[in-house]
């Protein structure tokens, strides 16, 4: 790891660092995404979750490693019919009337081919590596043991704990590594979207009699990738309601049942021409204990309301506290119940010390990132990135009263019953929606555009005072 990745820099600092700015950023990007593929599918995994944070992470490396997402070299097709005809045992051709010998997509773990079956059914193919198993664990044995080296030398990864974050990721690869889990995952998320009503999403179905350990077979869909703008304007599709089914069934799974798709990304995602997302890759899938879905009922409400006392409680439930917690001593000393103070009125020396004495307080605290919150929040991160591109001129607060006032409507009495709560004293307050972006009452709107830019000044605050 470290060779692959210290000569990546070595070679950037020696010839790329000179080309300055956006170039010299491409290029060590560049160099990084190759070492990624060279080290494997655990690093390369690791590169799907840059790619998803497009406004987060800078946008020449997440450029770059959106290549990890299906553009990783393929395996030779002798050892893809291998591994289909040892874990089906039969014969491609006793299955299959057709193989296709090109992948549609490869990835890290597996790659995909289109097919069809004996009846004529058109399906796709998913087969997995067949050294990806041994690959994994082996990275995750260094991982491992690097990860408590890291605890207190790096300041903001102490709070996702990193021997705790090693052992998530080492759970979730895991069961990515058994696609019968997978196919298990397709039908309880299709279940969940049964159930509520939610008819803008698509999950394939998985041919039960036609999935082992390391192949899944299951229905063809076809679509056009959900980071293809020309697309959408040539089918005519609304790139704000896709944004709009995307943010509100992501979080209906989560907040009424307690299941969602844990890793999405645009690799992830086809949306078909009348409009509807088609989920695949159901590998990572988030499920929460009835206990957990509850607390983040309670922070969701809490947030609408501007109750951060309310949202503290909710994230200690959540495990991201320790159980016995000052909630009163922690808001006073992030200063969480004043007034916000907007970050890009602050001087990059005032923006480094706010960020050092918020680390150091919650470290102080025993903050720590959950299984659960942490799926939560990186699918977040690229729901927030597909804003970014595909409705950079959506007004956030609107978006985000309209979402409070479906929640409210279509479940509020059930989830106030739920959690204990008198639906009447429900009230949505966007002073606090402002307040979470660092904004008083006197601004009335904030596209992605003008947090893009709010963004990038804090950013060249940062890079000024380094």
């Amino acid at each position: 790891m470290i060779r692959h990745i210290g000569g990546a820099l070595v070679a950037w600092s020696l010839t790329g660092r000179r080309k300055g700015g956006s170039a010299s950023k491409a290029d060590v990007s560049c160099r990084l995404r190759q070492a990624a593929e060279a080290l494997g599918p655990t690093y390369i995994k690791l590169g799907q979750i840059i790619s998803s944070g497009e406004g987060v992470f800078p946008s020449e490396l997440v450029a770059e490693f959106i290549k990890c997402r299906d553009q990783v070299p393929a395996e030779e097709f002798h050892i893809v019919r291998e591994v289909v005809e040892q874990d089906l045992g039969a014969p491609l051709e006793a299955v299959f009337s057709s193989f296709d010998r090109v992948p549609i997509a490869a990835a890290s773990i597996a790659q995909v081919h289109g097919a069809t079956l004996r009846d004529g059914t058109d399906v796709v193919v998913k087969v997995q590596r067949p050294s990806v198993d041994e690959l994994v664990h082996q990275d995750l044995k260094v991982m491992a043991w690097l990860a408590p080296y890291l605890v207190g030398r790096i300041p903001i990864t102490a709070l996702a704990n990193p021997p705790a974050l090693v052992e998530v990721f080492a759970h979730t690869i895991s069961e990515e590594l058994d696609f019968r889990v997978e196919a298990d995952n397709m039908i309880d998320v299709a279940r969940v979207f049964v159930e509520l009503g939610q008819d803008q999403f698509v999950v394939p179905r998985p041919h039960p009699e036609l999935v082992t350990r390391r192949v899944l077979v299951m229905q063809r869909i076809d679509g056009f990738n959900f980071d293809d703008l020309e697309s959408y304007e040539e089918h005519g599709v609304d790139t704000h309601a896709v944004v709009r089914a995307g943010m509100i069934g992501f979080m209906e799974g989560a907040l009424i049942h307690g299941v969602f798709h844990g890793d999405l990304h645009g690799g992830n995602l086809y949306v078909l021409p009348d409009g509807r997302t088609a989920l695949l890759d159901f590998g990572i899938t988030g499920r929460m204990s009835e206990a957990r879905r509850l607390a983040f009922v309670r922070m969701l409400i809490a947030g609408m309301m501007n109750d951060p006392m309310g949202q503290l409680a909710a994230l200690r439930d959540l495990g991201a506290l320790p159980d016995d917690t000052d909630l009163d001593a922690v808001a006073a000393e992030l200063g969480i119940l004043g007034e916000p103070v907007d970050p890009t009125t602050m001087t990059a020396d005032e923006l480094v010390g706010e960020l050092q004495r918020i680390i150091k307080a919650l470290l102080g605290y025993g903050a720590r990132m959950p299984k659960e919150l942490m799926l939560f929040v990186k699918n977040m991160v690229f729901l927030d990135g597909a804003i970014a591109r595909l409705a950079p001129d959506l007004d956030l607060f609107s978006e985000i009263a309209h979402i409070a006032a479906y929640f409210a409507s279509t479940h509020g009495e059930s989830l106030a019953q739920q959690v204990g709560m008198d639906p009447e004293i429900y009230e949505f307050d966007p002073d606090g929606v402002r307040a979470a972006f660092g904004v008083d009452d006197t601004v009335e709107t904030m596209t992605y555009r003008d947090l893009q830019a709010r963004r990038e000044l804090i950013r060249n605050r940062l890079r000024a005072r380094a």
